[in-house]
C-alpha cells in the first residue's frame, strides 16, 4: 500500500479501482492514509469515488458480456453465486447498485446487474452515489477523530 500512496492521487485512483474488483484490497485504508499524509480531502473524495466507481462499472461490464468462462476464471464468481442473486435483481433492479460497494457481495451484485442487463445508466448512477457516500463517511470520521481513528481501524 505504501507504493500506492507514494503515487499520490494516481495511487489512490489505482487502489480504489482495484479494490472494487475481485482483488482483495482496501480503498478505505488507502484513503485514510492519504488523509493522514495531508492530501486534500475533497480531491481524495473525488479520486477515490471515481476509481472505485470505474472498477465497479468494469465488473458490471464484464457481467454484461456474460461469458461464463471469464466470470468464473477472472472474477472468481461461480455460476451458482450469480444465479442466486437473480431474485434480488428481479426485486430491487438497479437500486441494488447502490450497495455494490459492500465487501464480498458487492462485487457479485455489480457482475449480476450487468449479467442480467439491468439499466446501465441507473446502475452507474446508483453505484456512483453509494460509493460517494461511502468515502464521504470515511472522510468525516477521519476529520472528527484523526489519529485516534487511524489507531482504531488499524488494530
Amino acid at each position: 500500500m505504501d507504493w500506492l500512496s507514494g503515487l499520490g492521487y494516481w495511487g489512490l485512483f489505482i487502489g480504489s479501482f482495484l479494490s472494487s474488483t475481485i482483488i482483495p484490497f482496501s480503498a478505505d485504508v488507502l484513503l485514510v492514509a492519504m488523509l493522514a499524509m495531508k492530501f486534500d480531502p475533497w480531491i481524495c473524495l473525488a479520486v477515490a469515488t471515481a476509481g472505485n466507481w470505474a472498477g465497479g462499472m468494469t465488473s458490471y461490464g464484464l457481467g454484461w458480456l456474460g461469458k461464463w468462462q471469464w466470470i468464473e476464471r477472472w472474477l472468481k464468481v461461480s455460476r451458482e453465486k450469480l444465479t442466486a442473486q437473480q431474485h434480488r435483481i428481479e426485486r430491487w433492479g438497479s437500486l441494488l447498485a447502490f450497495f455494490a460497494w459492500l465487501p464480498v457481495i458487492g462485487d457479485v451484485f455489480a457482475i449480476a446487474l450487468g449479467f442480467y442487463r439491468i439499466n446501465p445508466r441507473l446502475c452507474a448512477l446508483y453505484m456512483f452515489i453509494g460509493r460517494l457516500l461511502r468515502f464521504t463517511v470515511w472522510i468525516l470520521l477521519y476529520q472528527k477523530w484523526g489519529e485516534d481513528f487511524i489507531r482504531l481501524i488499524t488494530k
